[in-house]
């Protein structure tokens, strides 16, 4: 009786480590009807800009925002992982050469696709190269 007390409590043990490393993934139904405003890049604060950039979510997954220009597009989120291919966006030029960089940036990460990680309040996109840190705004619709 000692040994299957003692077996059953180790099966235990094991099943909640492996639960607790279960990290889950990301739905679009997470991301749907939220905007987020741009907190860092690359791990810098953003400073210095007069516009704060933005990202949000619409249903079906129907993605806006804006860096220095505006941009839109239908995305798709798979594995974790973020993409909007053909993102239609305007093509002005801004004063803030930081936010034209971040135009260029943006599109970059949604048409190759970005690791998407999501906490209480924060959303975070990724690539090999670059990192953004969104804080969550408000709920749109």
């Amino acid at each position: 009786m000692k040994k299957l007390a003692s077996l059953a409590l180790a099966a235990m043990v094991l099943a909640g480590c492996a639960q607790s490393n279960d990290k889950s993934t990301v739905t679009a139904q997470d991301l749907q009807h939220h905007r987020y405003v741009l907190q860092s890049v690359d791990g810098k604060p953003l400073t210095g800009i007069d516009r704060t950039p933005e990202l949000s979510f619409g249903e079906n997954m129907h993605v806006s925002g804006a860096m220095c220009n505006r941009f839109m597009g239908q995305a798709t989120l798979e594995d974790g992982t973020l993409k909007a291919k053909g993102l239609g966006m305007t093509m002005m030029m801004c004063a803030e050469p930081q936010l034209n960089g971040l135009d260029h940036m943006i599109n970059d990460m949604l048409t190759s696709g970005a690791k998407v990680d999501l906490a209480p309040q924060q959303l975070t996109l990724k690539t090999s190269q670059h990192t953004l840190v969104y804080k969550l705004a408000d709920l749109v619709n």
